[in-house]
């Protein structure tokens, strides 16, 4: 039953939506908040970069067809599940969190925790560090990519070569520094990952909390009801369902053995909270971001309850 109950970072998230809600920031404070944002964000993307070994992404990638597969689910089959789901807007869905849902679909995997379940299940370590690794390297490009052409075709959000400025000096400059100094630093960062935990969490919190006085001072809470919010919960569900299957089914179909097929579900089906609420900043500046991140909130929460499950069946 402890599996099932929101983990202490999912409990912060919601503590940062709350305190938003009653004492969200704004004007000069926000400014100075935000610019600390920014540097938190950086210094998260160059912690990824330095603890990232080199060695182990080019071992993975040897495993050419598993990584396909994987990197295939992620920013093909995804985005096109985020298109079927688009028949239910406006209609049905708020075109707000519509968006927030097939932003879901256009993020890369998770990192720590498709490798951590991808071991307690009992599958290839080294192919999941390298697909969840090489998920989110390919990210920085291809999410803002695929935003600027799945939503610039609804008319929500076109790419500007101000986006792609942001996203080279705030995500992908200090990711590729932090590369560079990994043979020099790599090590003492993995040492110390406890101690360097709030780094990554805190400028993840910082975001949500920005984005979520944003929204709060535009009424986000008066624009979507509870029925809102239990149907975009609903729409997580299935999402995550639906590819849990294709990923079982296809892995199974491509002949992969047990040890990979494990990797592919568990890195094939989860979206990286860590990598997209910082790219929902950059991306869809001076838009109302809560929105927008809500759905990757709950995702987020669900895709950890249910491939924590899913991860003790097949250890069993």
């Amino acid at each position: 039953m402890k599996r099932f109950l929101p983990d202490t970072f999912t409990t912060l998230l919601v503590a940062m939506v709350v305190l938003a809600t009653f004492l969200p920031i704004s004007g000069e404070p926000a400014e100075w908040f935000g610019l600390a944002t920014n540097f938190a964000v950086a210094l998260l993307f160059f912690l990824h970069g330095a603890r990232l070994s080199t060695d182990v992404v080019v071992a993975g990638f040897l495993h050419w067809r598993l990584q396909s597969f994987i990197l295939a689910v992620t920013f093909v089959v995804f985005p096109l599940l985020g298109l079927l789901i688009g028949l239910l807007s406006p209609w049905l869905i708020p075109p707000a969190l519509y968006l927030g849902l097939l932003y879901v679909c256009v993020l890369p995997s998770t990192v720590q925790s498709s490798i951590a379940f991808t071991s307690i299940a009992g599958g290839n370590v080294p192919a999941a560090i390298c697909a969840a690794s090489a998920s989110n390297i390919l990210g920085m490009f291809l999410t803002p990519a695929l935003v600027a052409v799945l939503f610039s075709a609804g008319g929500h959000v076109g790419v500007s070569l101000d986006m792609i400025w942001k996203i080279l000096l705030q995500l992908f400059l200090p990711f590729v520094l932090g590369q560079v100094l990994q043979p020099l630093i790599g090590n003492w960062i993995r040492a110390r990952k406890s101690l360097l935990a709030p780094v990554d969490r805190g400028s993840i919190l910082m975001v949500v909390y920005l984005a979520f006085s944003n929204a709060v001072i535009e009424g986000i809470w008066s624009e979507f009801s509870t029925a809102d919010l239990a149907l975009v919960v609903g729409l997580d569900i299935a999402l995550l369902v639906v590819v849990l299957f294709i990923t079982a089914f296809g892995s199974k179909l491509f002949g992969f053995s047990r040890e990979d097929r494990i990797t592919a579900i568990f890195c094939g089906s989860k979206k990286s909270l860590a990598s997209g609420v910082p790219m929902a900043g950059v991306i869809f500046a001076g838009q109302s971001v809560g929105a927008i991140v809500l759905p990757l909130m709950l995702f987020h929460q669900i895709q950890l309850m249910v491939c924590a499950w899913l991860a003790r069946r097949y250890a069993i």
